[in-house]
């Protein structure tokens, strides 16, 4: 009868209970990159996030550098190393269901002063053992919530691994995108000098070409030259950061060329956003409230009694009475109820509840986040492939116009330097423009890519 009577009541004060996953906003999280109010549902099909990083990254010379980073990077040996840390933790809280055992060998030699012939020779050898009676849960829900602190740890592993593969990615396409840029820059800085030579020329065997046009001109090629050297900056400035993503000395990075990269370019529909399972970060932040529900678990025995058994063994002359020593045992058994503790089990319960209130409230968040996250690369992937279509339209109708109004000038005085050198510019612009297309479309992929939680494996 006593026994069930406490079964009712444990099963009552829910101190065993298990984490059950509440209620969270997660449909219509990602916005449609076309229409205005509508939102993207999830499908059962694989994932475009679940793929491996390289089978979507297959330029070989970026998958050395993700390689290297992943095996070199400080952040991510830190973050395995907090892995290890948490789960020694978890250790100890699987341990704290054993009893404590200690060893004390004890020994006293003792001489009368008025006789120093007279010794007593007293020793013990005790052995004592301690286990606290997990009756109301409080040691069951330390370990639970360590756990819960091992999942989240290990997924912020996983969330640190996604971000340098696709930081890595990024570093590298956006070198690439500064070669070629530096490419058209090269062949505009030999156009604007030919048009300034020409000029030249023309102003001194030619009337009505006054001085002012090759001075313009050869602004214009200055100006082109300054552009370049910004780039080489930028391009320098950008192997720095890779370099230090793969916890290597800032050096020259080798690469391939913007041309020969090969990414998906299929996402404006059908795209699998079950952001629960594969983000980790979302992952994480519920691991993390369930650890605080076992927090909140545990503050919550802390009100009920704890039960300690405590016995020692002990081999013992007795202070020299017995010889040879023989063992002495004893055991004890103590119960502590909580009456007043200056309010500090109540503050806790409360302090408990309110963190997971908080925990709850980050998870939220996080859930939203990802879905931003998700349609931001959705709507940049789907504007820049049309805004590149647009540039590259431009592009060609600009070289056409450059043709022409060098044509225009060698042979009709109605034709003036302004035209020409703002011809050049333009297309020059436009050709920059329709590059940095190029690399917002592929960025878009990698930000995807890192948004549907890739490498959450």
């Amino acid at each position: 009868m006593i026994c069930m009577t406490a079964t009712l009541l444990l099963s009552s004060c829910g101190l065993y209970n298990k984490y059950d996953r509440p209620d969270v906003v997660a449909d219509g999280i990602v916005r449609d990159p076309v229409a205005l109010n509508g939102a993207l549902q999830a499908e059962d099909d694989e994932s475009f996030g679940n793929l491996p990083w390289c089978q979507l990254f297959t330029d070989p010379q970026l998958q050395a550098l993700i390689q290297q980073g992943l095996e070199k990077n400080p952040d991510l040996l830190n973050a395995a190393l907090n892995v290890q840390i948490v789960n020694e933790a978890l250790k100890c809280a699987r341990l704290a269901f054993l009893p404590s055992i200690a060893l004390t060998p004890q020994g006293t030699i003792a001489t009368l002063q008025t006789d120093p012939s007279v010794t007593t020779k007293s020793y013990q050898v005790p052995v004592s053992a301690s286990w606290s009676v997990d009756l109301f849960g409080n040691l069951l829900n330390a370990k639970r919530s360590a756990q819960m602190q091992l999942m989240a740890t290990k997924d912020y592993q996983v969330a640190a691994q996604c971000g340098i593969v696709t930081g890595i990615a990024n570093l590298y396409y956006t070198l690439l995108m500064l070669d070629r840029q530096v490419e058209i820059v090269n062949e505009m800085e030999q156009l604007t000098k030919e048009t300034w030579e020409k000029m030249q020329f023309m102003h001194e065997n030619r009337v009505g070409y006054r001085s002012t046009a090759v001075q313009s001109a050869e602004a214009a090629y200055y100006s082109v030259q300054a552009q370049k050297v910004d780039l080489l900056r930028q391009i320098r400035e950008t192997e720095n950061a890779l370099s230090l993503l793969i916890a290597q000395p800032a050096q020259t990075i080798s690469r391939g060329r913007l041309a020969d990269q090969s990414l998906p370019s299929q996402f404006a529909t059908g795209v699998s956003i079950n952001l629960l399972n594969n983000r980790a970060d979302v992952h994480a932040a519920e691991m993390a409230l369930a650890q605080c529900f076992y927090d909140v678990q545990q503050a919550r025995s802390r009100f009920y009694p704890s039960i300690t058994i405590t016995g020692t063994g002990a081999f013992t002359n007795n202070n020299g009475l017995i010889n040879p020593g023989k063992m002495l045992w004893s055991a004890v058994g103590s119960l502590v109820q909580p009456i007043f503790q200056h309010g500090q089990i109540v503050a806790g319960l409360k302090v408990a509840k309110m963190q997971y209130e908080q925990k709850y409230n980050t998870w939220q968040n996080t859930v939203l986040k990802a879905g931003n996250e998700v349609s931001n690369a959705l709507v940049t992937y789907n504007s820049s492939a049309e805004k590149g279509a647009l540039d590259s339209k431009r592009v060609a109708v600009l070289k056409q116009n450059v043709e022409d109004t060098k044509k225009l000038m060698e042979s009709s005085s109605n034709t003036t330097y302004l035209e020409v050198i703002s011809a050049q510019s333009n297309l020059l612009n436009a050709e920059i423009s329709e590059v940095t297309d190029q690399f917002n479309k592929m960025q878009a992929v990698v930000n995807l890519y890192q948004a549907l939680g890739g490498g959450a494996k």
